[in-house]
């Protein structure tokens, strides 16, 4: 930890746009998404509203690079929204588990986006995401787990146990840990 730098945590203040990011962001360089959603933003402006984003269809946000899922979902998320009268919700009322089931019924919002919302948006202490890939490959590599697939969840619950109530921070590091080795790696390649 002495060496390690956490991933800060920088909250917007607007779960439904962080949630639109979120989606933009899956699965694309982080270039790409940036693009995209900088495309995104200059189309319904940067601060947008659930009802701004239902006056466009799917082919206009296709329009600016979008998947057609991802504009589904995008969709979805605003119509959700909308309809729950959520955009100006008081989110720290809700525990976490009734936040990741209200966005998980959201249609293309999974419990690992519902997870990012909670770690960086609503900054709450104590998230594992173990479904994250980034966090499996470094408690794998940090805790010698062998495990795979569902025992592998287990495992990490199991080694993340002495983390609470504090196992977000404890992600952060895992985060920052997981950064720091993928720039030693550039940087031991540029040496050559």
């Amino acid at each position: 930890m002495a060496k390690i730098k956490p991933i800060e945590l920088e909250a917007s203040g607007n779960v439904f746009n962080e949630l639109v990011k979120a989606i933009v962001y899956q699965q694309i360089s982080f270039k790409a998404a940036d693009t995209i959603y900088g495309r995104f933003e200059d189309l319904v402006g940067k601060a947008y509203l659930p009802q701004d984003l239902l006056h466009y269809d799917i082919e206009a946000f296709r329009a600016v690079g979008f998947s057609k899922q991802k504009a589904t979902y995008v969709l979805n998320i605003a119509r959700y929204f909308k309809d729950e009268n959520l955009y100006d919700c008081d989110w720290s009322q809700y525990t976490d588990e009734e936040i990741i089931n209200s966005l998980t019924t959201i249609k293309g919002v999974g419990e690992w986006t519902a997870q990012m919302i909670l770690i960086f948006e609503l900054h709450r202490p104590d998230v594992l995401p173990t479904k994250d890939l980034a966090i499996q490959q470094v408690m794998q590599e940090l805790y010698g787990l062998t495990e795979e697939k569902k025992a592998l969840l287990l495992k990490m619950e199991e080694v993340a146990e002495q983390w609470q109530p504090y196992r977000t921070l404890a992600t952060l590091y895992l985060y920052g840990w997981k950064r720091a080795s993928k720039e030693k790696a550039k940087m031991d390649k540029a040496k050559g």
